[in-house]
């Protein structure tokens, strides 16, 4: 269990899990760099808070910018929107009758991708509102902005084990201070701090190999 002094951001899991080294250099070595994605997402998630405004719909409860925390995974942060439905099985809320099941949605500007960092995000949230309300929540939906569709997530016992393991990699990182040695994928000329993680350098021998493969020549110049 963790306490609010070591607490992590819940959003750096989405980092995370895409690229380690991204997570590092932006929360642990606090660099960053805007460019057209970032800066449209921000957009996208200020519309989505909307000054933590709340409105009922029927038998509905919109929550916008809900801050969030777990002492279990050590994180805190913000959805972007958690809709409360009335049902037999919720918990209640204060000023509203009636008990509430909590769904999250998550609000991305893109559009759906190949991998699983959107999902794991939106699981994580999930977990915090659990220890928080005292329920279980088994699904979720995120909005992306390009298709202006849900994409319904049901939260598996795999995703949560997975969440569990990154979470404590984060926190030993942190407590480290320690940045991973970069890794070039495809996803690295779209990343904002391309020009900062430099992920070209990787594929250049490093000084000891460099030194190593001289002496190697002198040598063998020396015995000819």
């Amino acid at each position: 269990m963790y306490n609010d002094d070591n607490y992590l951001m819940l959003s750096g899991l989405q980092h995370f899990s895409y690229c380690k080294r991204q997570w590092a250099l932006i929360h642990i070595e606090q660099q960053w760099a805007e460019n057209g994605r970032t800066a449209d997402g921000n957009i996208f998630h200020k519309t989505a808070h909307d000054d933590q405004k709340t409105e009922k719909r029927g038998d509905k409860i919109i929550m916008r910018g809900l801050p969030i925390k777990s002492a279990k995974l050590g994180f805190t942060g913000i959805c972007d929107v958690v809709e409360f439905n009335m049902s037999e099985d919720g918990v209640t809320l204060p000023g509203y009758v009636g008990t509430w099941c909590p769904y999250p949605v998550e609000y991305k500007v893109g559009e759906p991708k190949e991998y699983d960092a959107d999902e794991l995000q939106l699981c994580a949230q999930a977990i915090c509102l659990e220890e928080m309300l005292c329920c279980e929540i088994d699904e979720g939906s995120l909005f992306y902005g390009r298709t202006r569709r849900r994409k319904r997530v049901l939260f598996t016992e795999n995703m949560r084990d997975t969440i569990s393991t990154m979470a404590a990699e984060m926190h030993d990182y942190w407590e480290r201070g320690y940045t991973p040695r970069v890794k070039p994928k495809k996803g690295c000329n779209a990343c904002s701090l391309k020009e900062i993680c430099m992920p070209g350098l990787s594929r250049r021998a490093n000084v000891k190999d460099y030194i190593q493969q001289s002496l190697e020549l002198v040598t063998g110049d020396l015995e000819s």
